[in-house]
């Protein structure tokens, strides 16, 4: 095992910690319930919805595989294949993954009471947009768009192309069906939010 082993490794290990521990505070310290899969989503939306979550797990288990050079793969040999032979994309990718991390955490830093995994129709929280809000709409989206392209670099191979291609698809758009349900829950205060801020970062 090398640097960008343990790198990717940690990196996993520090998103699940501040997903858990963000959903232990809400849930034990706010007496509010943050999982909210599913809610307000019937047919393609509910499975779309679904899928994603589990193609995120499968993906972070696939990256630990990778990590520590276990012979198992879940998913056939020939997307195996190397894509990129410069050690230099390995260093741009651990830069991009570990930026997402830093934009992940400052993300549930200014979430406050309001982070909920899904549409919480019957309890949302408050808009947030100050802190890391004020410079994108959608910082967690962000993220995982940067710890995909990221891990691809690192690794390099066709199945973390294909991963990263279809997840930032996938969030992309995720985060056109939150527009509308914000736009509708919060009405012209989120219209003009949107106005002032980007959706990612400088687009």
């Amino acid at each position: 095992m090398n640097f960008f082993d343990y790198f990717q490794i940690a990196v996993v290990v520090i998103f699940i910690l501040i997903l858990t521990v963000k959903i232990l505070y809400l849930r034990l310290g706010r007496n509010v319930n943050p999982i909210a899969i599913g809610g307000g989503k019937k047919g393609f939306r509910l499975v779309f919805e679904l899928i994603s979550f589990a193609g995120l797990l499968v993906w972070m288990t696939e990256v630990l595989l990778y990590a520590f050079h276990v012979d198992f793969r879940i998913f056939p040999s020939p997307l195996d294949t190397q894509l990129i032979g410069s050690p230099f994309a390995k260093i741009f990718g651990a830069t991009l993954s570990s930026l997402g991390i830093v934009v992940f955490a400052l993300a549930y830093v200014s979430f406050g009471d309001s982070w909920r995994v899904g549409f919480d129709v019957k309890n949302p929280g408050a808009l947030v947009t100050d802190g890391i809000f004020s410079v994108s709409r959608n910082p967690i989206y962000l993220c995982l768009d940067l710890w995909f392209i990221g891990t691809f670099l690192i690794n390099r191979t066709l199945i973390f192309l294909v991963f990263a291609g279809l997840a930032v698809a996938a969030m992309h758009w995720q985060i056109r069906q939150e527009e509308t349900f914000l736009a509708n829950l919060y009405g012209p205060a989120y219209r003009d939010y949107c106005e002032r801020t980007a959706r990612y970062m400088i687009w």
